[in-house]
């Protein structure tokens, strides 16, 4: 299937490693031409040396901060200076701590919302306008299952998150109109760093080693493993296509069928 990537132009925001990274190189797989970002110039340096051996994809690296709006600017500004347009957004950012609601100062949720709320928000009145001339873009946002299903625990991911997807919701009817389509997608236990995380701290809950908690982790998703960062990028790619044209304001899980719920 020809999904007419080919020198389409796209942001990935914490593009540096996990689904980030994966949906990047998917991208480049297809021909896009990239940006890409993350805090860590090194990592970030070698990831797009990485994409560029593998896909002679351009791979443009900008570090930034994604709670930063200044950063959010610049990394914007700069795929627009290197491609003169910007045609696809992926919003990513990585979570919030774990918690529950009375172990979180006010200045947590600042910080929550700026860097799974806001940072979306600032990415996409930056590059609205530029898709809005060119009467077509995508917009996808990384979100969590935490969207369908509140997680124990993870108290401002539910809640943060969840903004966001009612953000994207409006986004897509405002700008269905100029072949804009918005959607969300939601990972559920993917390997990546933020599961190893959550699987150390489980594991020191009850007394067992991080490998044990992650292998448990697995076995309670109906396919009985945790997935692939490339499998959550397979949908992201399809959706940053021509051929996801009529599908806009969707949340759709990647997760293996762990969540319950019929919506």
């Amino acid at each position: 299937m020809d999904l007419q990537l080919k020198d389409k132009v796209a942001i990935v925001a914490a593009s540096s490693k996990g689904l980030g990274r994966a949906i990047a190189l998917g991208l480049a797989r297809e021909g896009a031409r990239l940006t890409i970002c993350a805090r860590r110039e090194d990592v970030l340096e070698e990831t797009a040396r990485e994409i560029r051996d593998e896909t002679s994809a351009e791979v443009l690296a900008i570090p930034a901060d994604v709670s930063q709006t200044a950063d959010i600017h610049k990394v914007v500004s700069g795929a627009l200076d290197k491609y003169s347009t910007i045609d696809i957004l992926v919003n990513n950012a990585g979570g919030p701590p774990v918690g529950g609601f009375l172990d979180f100062s006010l200045d947590d949720w600042r910080k929550a919302v700026e860097l799974n709320l806001f940072s979306t928000v600032a990415f996409s009145r930056e590059v609205l306008p530029v898709m809005k001339n060119n009467n077509w873009g995508r917009i996808i946002n990384i979100t969590s299952v935490a969207v369908k299903e509140p997680i124990d625990g993870l108290i401002l991911s539910n809640t943060v998150r969840a903004g966001v997807t009612g953000l994207a919701k409006s986004l897509s009817r405002e700008f269905a109109r100029y072949n804009i389509t918005v959607n969300n997608i939601c990972p559920g236990r993917i390997l990546t760093d933020r599961i190893i995380q959550l699987a150390s701290i489980r594991a020191g809950k009850e007394g067992r080693t991080a490998e044990e908690a992650l292998e448990s982790m697995g076995s309670d998703i109906p396919v009985g493993r945790i997935g692939r960062p490339e499998e959550l990028a397979s949908l992201a790619v399809f959706l940053a296509s021509e051929r996801a044209s009529y599908i806009t304001g969707t949340s759709i899980q990647v997760d293996g069928g762990l969540v319950k719920g019929l919506f």
